[in-house]
């Protein structure tokens, strides 16, 4: 049994120490927000907060995070910086197919969090490892910009 701090929650969980925790949130808890995309850690999709830094959930073994505290996509509307970037994604509209957006919104809070007034070089650095394959870069931008004004 791993113990984890997922969104506040203590879980156990019966899974080896080398699955990754994509697997464990999705197929184990049940948290389906957290997308896969491409499994070897290059598209973002699969975004989560370990401690509060941005991590690909795809790439890291559960054993990896036991004693961290884990955010996902399902609780980071409850941090000051996740409610402003979900707001700043609506204002915009970021979102078109979606799929990636859970990642998307997991790296552009990280980065508030840790930059409250991120300009575009800090923008392009959080952001380049998130694919969005509808191409909704420029608003992703704006959104993030307009989150950090708030």
């Amino acid at each position: 049994m791993i113990e984890l701090s997922i969104n506040g929650q203590r879980q156990s969980v019966d899974a080896p120490d080398d699955m990754p925790l994509l697997w464990v949130l999705r197929d184990i808890l049940g948290m389906t927000g957290t997308k896969f995309g491409c499994g070897v850690a290059q598209c973002g999709a699969c975004t989560v907060h370990v401690d509060g830094e941005a991590v690909r959930s795809c790439v890291t073994p559960v054993s990896a995070v036991g004693g961290s505290d884990v955010t996902t996509i399902e609780a980071v509307g409850g941090t000051d910086a996740g409610r402003k970037i979900q707001e700043a994604w609506l204002e915009h509209q970021v979102v078109q197919c979606g799929y990636c957006q859970s990642g998307q919104i997991m790296s552009a809070t990280a980065l508030l969090a840790a930059n409250p007034s991120p300009d575009d070089a800090a923008i392009d650095d959080a952001m380049s490892g998130n694919i969005c394959r509808c191409g909704t870069y420029p608003r992703i931008r704006q959104a993030i910009k307009t989150a950090a004004e708030a």
